[in-house]
């Protein structure tokens, strides 16, 4: 099974690793911020338009291309600056498993990431599940 889309937007930079935590009676509480909510919300509702029909339930390659808007950058020029692929990564592979692309993201065994300016900003996303080639070490 294989599935590709891009979901035209312009692409959060909040990332997940902006949780915060407040002390209420000697206890920490963590919680999302505001700007964490709307990123999830955007999220959760452009992946909605894209859920497969199948949960994808073996192994996966996910390849995303996060497309910001180029303002006084060339189109296609890789973005190289802040948020990191991998921070950027992490909330969209969680909302991919609240919207059921798969059971779990730990599914994901190859990932593709890239980050460019573009004239149409939004994400592309390609999912497509691993067969049974070995990569195996060899001097």
């Amino acid at each position: 099974m294989e599935l590709q889309f891009f979901m035209p937007m312009i692409p959060p930079t909040v990332t997940k690793q902006e949780h915060k935590v407040r002390v209420v009676k000697g206890k920490a509480i963590f919680y999302d911020p505001p700007e964490l909510r709307d990123a999830r919300m955007k999220l959760n509702a452009n992946l909605a338009k894209f859920k497969p029909k199948t949960t994808f339930n073996c192994g996966v390659r996910l390849m995303t291309k996060w497309c910001f808007p180029k303002g006084r950058h060339q189109n296609g020029e890789y973005r190289i600056t802040k948020p990191d692929t991998d921070n950027l990564q992490k909330l969209l592979k969680d909302c991919m498993t609240e919207c059921k692309f798969w059971k779990d993201d730990a599914l994901v065994a190859s990932e593709i990431i890239e980050k460019f300016w573009a004239d149409v900003p939004g994400i592309f996303i390609r999912i497509e599940e691993l067969g049974a080639e070995k990569w195996i070490y060899r001097e």
